[in-house]
């Protein structure tokens, strides 16, 4: 056995400072309007790159997510805080305005997701058993991962990472399903974004709605921006720091009383106190958006939990082995039949309630690709409906905790009918 050498870099300070500027030159290339960085980013999705550099760094013993604390930091602290600031942005009065179509449809896309992941593993296993484990490891748990990826976003898929304890070989082989399905997909949607018409007219659907939608935005001004001070982002800190700890001390409370209490609960995960960390501090999230508090997004609060997912993105790349992802080629086959049921259901669905194109577009991407992709597609369409895309993707951070977690149950259940 070839003995591992310790990292070249092992102070933890460092290695936080090596991550930052990576996430600093992706987020500048990625908005740059160089041809090169605009070719590139169109293939390789700006995301992938924050997994895909630390993994590298991890790769070649430069860095090494083992010994380092920063994951379990940015895990326990900014996770639950960015859950918050991206949840308490949502506007129900807005998404009310979309009419009833829209949310049935973005819906439909989240019970393809739920319902899909269970279907796909069962499916694909029944045929080759071996894909059941990777290593030894249970795959069913890292799967719980792309439903959280697939329903909300970034921060509820390292959710379900801790909650069903999936390992990080393991996830570095779920990203790469996720992306290259997602991403996939999302090109098929851009293609047919621009010939609407054929589908809309197959689905018996009228379009009317959608132009009329597109006017009003376009007439409407964008909301005004409240200019950041010192003082508003320490709000926004407070609102994001002040509610993840309330969720650290209600999860070292109900966490030790089931597992105390009601033990036979452990399957259900109530017993870890990470899992109801991330629920209590969705959930409070989703409740702030109801109060004043929401208006705290006029000062970027959800641009702030972007950064602090960011930094958790990057972290969990350090404890990426690359050469995991070719250990088990048949998972995307599972990814692929489950993409596709998510589709059928949304195709139905929208051919019954005779909804446009528009909204099965917007909708899925507002599942699988989140707040970074739903406007793109939207955008597609018209540039004007480009929000439309984001109020939907919003939506999916509230529901991709619960979502993604039902999900994981039902996969487990699966996992267990089949061995």
């Amino acid at each position: 056995m070839i003995e591992k050498h310790a990292p070249l870099i092992t102070n933890d300070a460092v290695v936080l400072g090596i991550l930052i500027t990576i996430l600093g030159i992706i987020f500048i290339t990625s908005s740059s309007n160089k041809p090169f960085f605009k070719k590139l980013y169109t293939i390789v999705p700006s995301v992938l790159l924050c997994y895909f550099l630390p993994a590298l760094l991890n790769t070649f013993n430069v860095i090494s997510g083992e010994t380092s604390n920063l994951y379990a930091i940015a895990s326990r602290y900014l996770l639950p805080a960015s859950l918050v600031l991206l949840t308490l942005s949502i506007d129900f009065k807005e998404l009310k305005k979309l009419g009833s179509k829209a949310v049935i449809m973005f819906l439909a896309g989240t019970v393809g997701v739920i319902v899909g992941g269970p279907l796909a593993f069962y499916i694909v296993v029944s045929f080759f058993p071996d894909v059941a484990f990777s290593n030894g490891e249970e795959v069913w748990r890292g799967l719980t991962t792309i439903a959280g990826s697939w329903i909300g976003g970034g921060a509820n898929q390292t959710a379900m990472l801790e909650v069903f304890g999936a390992s990080k070989s393991l996830f570095a082989q779920m990203i790469a399903v996720d992306v290259l399905v997602a991403n996939l997909w999302m090109g098929v949607l851009l293609y047919w974004s621009q010939k609407p018409d054929r589908i809309n007219k197959w689905l018996r659907a009228d379009n009317a709605p959608i132009l009329e939608l597109e006017k009003k935005l376009q007439e409407k001004q964008s909301g005004k921006q409240s200019i950041v001070t010192s003082k508003s982002l320490m709000i926004i800190l407070m609102v994001a720091f002040g509610v993840t700890g309330l969720s650290h001390f209600l999860s070292d409370i109900l966490a030790p009383f089931f597992a105390t209490n009601y033990p036979e609960l452990e399957k259900y995960s109530l017993t870890n106190s990470f899992f109801w960390l991330v629920v209590i501090a969705t959930t409070i999230g989703v409740a702030l958006s109801f109060t004043k508090a929401r208006e705290i997004e006029s000062y970027g609060a959800s641009k702030v939990g972007t950064v602090f997912l960011y930094i958790l993105v990057a972290t969990i790349g350090t404890h990426m082995d690359l050469a995991a992802i070719f250990d088990n080629p048949l998972l995307f086959l599972i990814g692929i039949i489950w993409i596709c049921i998510h589709i059928i259901i949304m195709i139905i669905i929208a051919r019954i309630i005779k909804a446009p194109f528009f909204y099965i577009a917007v909708g899925s991407q507002a599942n699988i690709g989140g707040a970074a992709s739903a406007p793109i597609v939207a955008a597609a369409f018209s540039p004007f409906l480009a929000p439309v895309g984001v109020l939907l993707a919003v939506l999916g951070y509230a529901l991709g905790t619960y979502g993604a977690y039902v999900c994981g149950l039902l996969l487990q259940e699966v996992s267990r009918l089949l061995t």
